[in-house]
């Protein structure tokens, strides 16, 4: 069993729902979204610097799952990266990966809570209450 992560760039606002069916369509249609994006970049490259791809491992790392938690190669492009890792390290993985995708603005989806974080600049502005109460239509 493994814990599976989902990080892209995107340029609107997402609902929870939205989130899952593009996470959904990348694990069916490798590579749905298109296109290169600098963020997206260098999360990769942060991400692997901290942990490495698993196929790039020597020998003698292959197990250890403090040297690389990943349970199969990651699915990389321009756009997205998706993850998997093993059970045992979900909680570390999920923590590093939630700081990584805010430092880069980037969305993060997890599959398994059907939960989607949003970067800042996508994130809808709070309303008081007020404003909540007598909205204009």
């Amino acid at each position: 069993m493994s814990f599976d992560l989902g990080v892209w760039h995107s340029a609107k606002s997402l609902t929870r729902d939205r989130a899952g069916e593009i996470y959904l369509r990348l694990c069916e249609d490798w590579p749905y979204l298109e296109g290169d994006n600098a963020s997206v970049a260098a999360f990769y490259e942060e991400l692997i610097g901290h942990w490495p791809e698993i196929d790039t491992i020597p020998e003698d790392k292959v197990g250890d799952f403090e040297f690389c938690p990943w349970s199969c190669a990651l699915d990389h492009s321009g756009k997205a990266v998706l993850m998997s890792c093993v059970w045992s390290k979900a909680t570390e993985v999920a923590a590093y990966v939630t700081s990584l995708a805010r430092k880069h603005e980037l969305v993060l989806y997890d599959p398994q809570a059907n939960r989607v974080y949003l970067p800042d600049y996508l994130k809808p502005a709070k309303r008081g209450f007020l404003e909540r109460l007598f909205k204009s239509k």
